[in-house]
């Protein structure tokens, strides 16, 4: 097991979070954090993307394999992360015990695979799917920091998440998981370890299909009281024109019999004044 890379990494990571808690001091711990995870969510998901996809070889059919120096590398990477958001998280207790759930077995999965050297291949697919959605997720939190969640921004935000998270992660994520069952190198632990982190996955779809019907009720109920206030707005501008044209008319009556008095007036002095 690469112990010297995952404590680098861990003091890494950690040492990227100091760095953000001295840019941004204004902000609170919780914001520096998500910028650690951020950062390693876009991290992780090139690396393992490379490592899959261009050094190879494919989860699909290499499940159980032999780990690769590059599939090591990405673990022990990742595996540093999740001690210090693990750690962070217990200290600040910002998560609840699902995310915890997660994390203590994406952490039990990676120390296996390094362990026993092995089955790194569909390791770092999990990671993969599991880490494509993460920037997302983050920046909504960012945005529901800055006041601007409530826009087309954020609808384009949650969208994404939600397609990336049931296509990858639930999509890809069950034929993978299919090929780890079957596969006959991939040992009984990995197998359980598996389908762990794939019932989680459904745990956190089910979460997601909730918000989802929760926030499109919303949106309906919103679009239905603008539509009224709208319809009421237009009506109430056509009364109010009524209006106003019937006081313009009575107003020029009134205006011609003062002239008329006025008139009449003028008159009668000028005829006084002659007098």
């Amino acid at each position: 097991m690469p112990v010297l890379e995952v404590f680098c990494s861990l003091i890494g990571w950690f040492c990227l979070y100091l760095l953000f808690c001295y840019t941004f001091a204004q902000r609170g711990a919780e914001w520096n954090c998500r910028l650690v995870t951020f950062s390693h969510g876009v991290v992780i998901v090139l690396l393992t993307a490379y490592v899959l996809f261009i050094d190879g070889p494919l989860p699909f059919t290499h499940a159980g394999a032999e780990n690769s120096e590059l599939q090591t590398f990405s673990l022990a990477v990742c595996l540093g992360y999740f001690f210090f958001d693990m750690c962070w998280c217990v200290f600040y207790h910002t998560e609840g015990p699902l995310m915890l759930a997660h994390h203590a077995g994406s952490i039990v999965g990676i120390l296996l695979s390094l362990i026993m050297g092995v089955s790194g291949v569909e390791t770092c697919g999990v990671i993969l799917g599991s880490e494509i959605t993460n920037p997302l997720l983050q920046t909504r939190w960012f945005l529901r920091q800055l006041g601007l969640y409530d826009s087309l921004l954020g609808d384009t935000v949650d969208v994404l998440f939600i397609v990336l998270f049931a296509t990858v992660r639930i999509g890809v994520g069950t034929v993978m998981f299919y090929c780890e069952l079957t596969s006959p190198r991939t040992t009984l632990i990995m197998k359980l370890g598996g389908v762990a982190m794939y019932a989680l996955a459904w745990v956190f779809m089910v979460d997601i299909a909730r918000f989802c019907c929760k926030k499109s009720r919303a949106k309906y109920k919103k679009w239905q009281e603008n539509h009224k206030l709208r319809e009421a707005q237009r009506l109430n501008g056509l009364s109010g024109k009524y209006i106003y044209e019937y006081k313009r008319m009575q107003g020029n009556h009134k205006l011609k019999d003062v002239n008329a008095q006025n008139v009449q007036f003028h008159e009668s002095d000028v005829c006084d004044t002659r007098w």
